[in-house]
């Protein structure tokens, strides 16, 4: 069978065609608005051409490693603040309305889908990308994705699962269309427009507009969030932002976590078989990966600290907005004056232990949630009850440390529903107790992991060594830490369960009390950071049951 990924259609601005299929294809095109007699249609076309036109046409270079490398222009990360859906009759009443998911009147969309399709139109090249996301059969849904540049085309075909040929000739109408007219502004005057930034998604039509920006992850996140209201309404699966990994004997970890927490560099284990680093929806099969490829960081990429993704950058690879030197073109990973956001998108194939195709039979044994706790009063692990566990997903919490803003001199708490607020669509109780129902349908275990500090807050204590939080996984895993004796921690407060020991982890490092020196001062964090829970969860009280609420802490 030949790979994947290298079957393309090109339809000339003279569009004669003897292929049935590009017949059709042609007239879902022409109906979609596109001026067939001028612009070319290029569909799924091999990486080395994809490569050829971003150079020629956008001014993207090839690194020394073999990756092309290419910039977003003036927006380098998401915008969250300008990610809207329609209000319409569908969808309305399952959505989590908010400043999360904006509503936007069907008619605004209308004129932002023409917007889009117009200046689609100006182009002389289109570039189509038709892939799935979803690895399992029964679930994945169709994605087209119609953009103005190569280096989007290939970004999405990085992160879409490629279809094989047999699988692109029978493609059909998709499931779901993405327009990327990223660099046309939108009009800030329209009704419900508060920028010239717009990232629209339309459950009716099965559509997503982006104008405004050409930063890449809008794409990847706007089909993620797509997936987040079809896998739980159409199909009755949970959609998780989570890495997943599956060890040797079959045993499968979902693994939440912000930025920062470590999530990709813990799911990452020599001895585990990679299912995915962000994506995930665990169905009544197993657990299977959205995406076909993973976005890595490229912020400080080293080879000996991240050797696997460091390896993934080569040809096929796309880095963006990471600088380079003109002369060898080694690219610059330290440089952040574009921006911290550097990535590097590459396909999922290119680690090494990664599981083709990505999907496991197993369900999960383990569900861990990490969490980088700058005040330093949570424990390194914590094993929790099924409601600790939904009221943990729902907070969704971290912190961020002194230094990353002016002004800031103490750490500062994150919380993210579901560890992934920005793309969730449905309410958060409705993803956390289809996270519960799974997990007690299963036996499956969970636990609160913290990678941040001990001994004392940010600049008084250290970070827990990656060794310690590492050998409390593979106790995690082995089952050993399932049947270690425990004991309470924070009663009042958080009600943890802590082990008393642990494989190859010092017995004092457990309880955060025995680490700080000052045991006043670590009361007066805890009970801080208690009420800095409580207060985050009070939008969430009235939605969820008074026994998921009375496993969290508070003031």
């Amino acid at each position: 069978m030949t790979s994947p990924g290298n079957h393309h259609d090109e339809l000339p601005n003279q569009a004669a065609s003897h292929s049935p299929l590009l017949d059709v294809d042609i007239s879902m095109f022409s109906n979609a608005g596109f001026d067939m007699s001028r612009v070319a249609i290029k569909r799924n076309l091999p990486v080395a051409q994809l490569y050829e036109e971003a150079i020629r046409k956008e001014g993207a270079v090839i690194a020394s490693s073999g990756a092309l490398i290419n910039f977003s222009g003036k927006k380098t990360g998401r915008s969250p603040k300008d990610k809207r859906i329609v209000y319409e009759e569908t969808s309305k009443d399952d959505v989590w309305w908010g400043p999360v998911n904006i509503k936007l009147d069907e008619h605004t969309f209308e004129i932002n889908r023409e917007r889009a399709i117009d200046y689609l139109n100006t182009r002389d090249d289109i570039y189509v990308f038709d892939g799935f996301a979803g690895w399992h059969p029964k679930y994945r849904i169709k994605v087209r994705i119609i953009a103005a540049r190569a280096y989007h085309a290939l970004f999405m075909h990085n992160m879409l699962i490629r279809p094989t040929r047999e699988e692109l000739e029978n493609f059909g109408e998709p499931d779901f269309t993405v327009y990327n007219a990223g660099h046309f502004p939108a009009n800030r005057f329209t009704t419900g427009m508060t920028s010239t930034t717009s990232v629209e998604i339309n459950f009716k039509r099965r559509e997503m507009v982006i104008l405004g920006t050409e930063y890449a992850g809008e794409m990847k996140k706007g089909i993620f969030s797509v997936m987040h209201y079809l896998q739980p309404i159409k199909y009755g699966q949970l959609s998780l932002h989570s890495s997943v990994n599956q060890g040797k004997a079959g045993d499968v970890s979902i693994f939440f976590g912000l930025s920062g927490t470590g999530k990709t560099t813990l799911s990452a284990d020599v001895h585990r078989d990679l299912i995915g680093d962000d994506e995930h929806v665990w169905s009544d099969e197993g657990v299977f990966n959205i995406e076909g490829g993973c976005y890595a960081k490229c912020i400080g990429l080293k080879h000996d600290k991240e050797p696997e993704i460091f390896d993934a950058i080569r040809f096929g690879s796309i880095l963006e907005n990471v600088t380079f030197d003109p002369e060898t073109r080694d690219a610059m990973f330290e440089d952040s004056h574009i921006t911290e956001n550097t990535r590097c998108a590459y396909p999922i194939n290119f680690i090494p232990n990664a599981v083709i195709p990505c999907m496991t039979s197993k369900q999960p044994s383990n569900v861990i949630m990490l969490t980088c706790d700058a005040f330093g009063v949570l424990p390194p692990v914590s094993k929790l009850t099924s409601e600790q566990a939904q009221y943990h997903f729902i907070a969704g919490y971290t912190s961020k440390t002194p230094g990353t803003e002016d002004g800031v001199t103490e750490p500062s708490p994150t919380f993210s529903s579901c560890y992934g607020q920005p793309f969730i669509v449905l309410p958060p109780q409705r993803y956390a107790s289809m996270l519960a129902e799974r997990m007690s349908h299963v036996k499956c275990n969970a636990w609160l992991v913290n990678t941040g500090w001990t001994g004392g807050k940010f600049g008084v204590g250290r970070r827990c060594p990656l060794k310690y939080t590492r050998a409390i996984l593979d106790a995690i895993h082995d089952g050993s830490l399932a049947n270690a004796e425990y004991e309470p921690f924070g009663p009042g407060l958080f009600d943890f369960q802590i082990p008393k020991a642990v494989n190859n982890v010092p017995s004092e490092l457990l309880n955060p009390a025995s680490t700080w020196s000052d045991r006043s001062a670590f009361e007066d964090q805890l009970k801080k950071l208690a009420g800095m829970f409580a207060e985050a969860f009070v939008q969430h009280e009235n939605e969820v049951k008074p026994e998921v609420l009375k496993a969290g802490p508070h003031k």
